[in-house]
């Protein structure tokens, strides 16, 4: 999996998380209900609040719950105040659901666009707390601190809804951190697609990029922070009527 930008923007989101408390791998279980942590925005039947936590398989994952035909829209690094309240409402335009891959000091600084994605039906996933691309070369413990911290942030941001999967930045999953993940009920996500749109080179190179290497599989890598989103935007604008058009249907992550 290609890794980019381990910096740049990522210092300020590093700087941020310097303050956050090590939580041990044995950490206790978020109960995850709604009053536990603050109001919640109605839950859907693709994102509700559980109980308790329930171990998923520790295998990175690329297939739809759609099955052949699914495509994954997967949006990483918010949320955004500026981007991610316009790839919303492509998305309900279009009447597609996506998960939503958030850096924890994002959802903690933006509660309420974290609960804005929840109420529209999308899914959550854990992308660590400061989007540290060489997680994979650290230790166990700071692996623990980055996606168990990133669980608890979004959970209270999301007004109790847990993420269902773990996208490690970069792509740097270890042994380590997808058992870690996987033992508190988030599936490892990987991609299929990298739609390259981090890299800003036009509307049109990101369409081209995702129509040639839909063949690769179902699960497209976007973003909707990090910069000037506005291309990923018009990309999804236009690549949505066209994969549904062209009989792809938009799913889920299998779990």
């Amino acid at each position: 999996m290609a890794r980019h930008g381990g910096r740049g923007w990522y210092g300020k989101v590093l700087g941020a998380a310097l303050g956050v408390t090590l939580l041990a791998a044995g950490a206790s279980v978020w109960t995850a209900q709604a009053g536990a942590v603050g109001s919640s925005p109605k839950a859907t039947a693709s994102a509700r609040p559980v109980d308790a936590v329930k171990p998923v398989d520790v295998t990175i994952v690329h297939a739809s719950d759609k099955g052949p035909r699914g495509v994954n829209i997967t949006i990483d690094d918010g949320p955004d105040p500026v981007w991610t309240p316009q790839v919303l409402d492509v998305l309900r335009q279009y009447g597609v659901k996506a998960t939503f891959c958030m850096v924890g000091t994002q959802a903690q600084a933006h509660p309420e666009l974290v609960k804005r994605v929840v109420a529209a039906g999308h899914r959550l996933c854990d992308h660590s707390v400061s989007h540290d691309t060489t997680m994979d070369k650290k230790s166990e413990a700071y692996q623990s601190q980055q996606i168990l911290d990133a669980e608890r942030m979004i959970t209270e941001a999301s007004g109790g809804v847990r993420p269902l999967y773990y996208r490690a930045p970069g792509g740097a999953f270890t042994p380590y951190s997808r058992k870690l993940a996987a033992s508190r009920g988030m599936r490892p996500l990987g991609w299929n697609v990298d739609s390259k749109d981090f890299e800003r080179p036009g509307t049109a190179a990101i369409i081209t990029t995702v129509e040639h290497e839909l063949r690769n599989g179902p699960t497209i890598l976007f973003h909707d922070a990090g910069g000037d989103r506005g291309e990923t935007v018009e990309a999804l604008r236009q690549l949505l009527p066209q994969l549904r058009t062209e009989g792809y249907v938009f799913g889920f992550p299998v779990r």
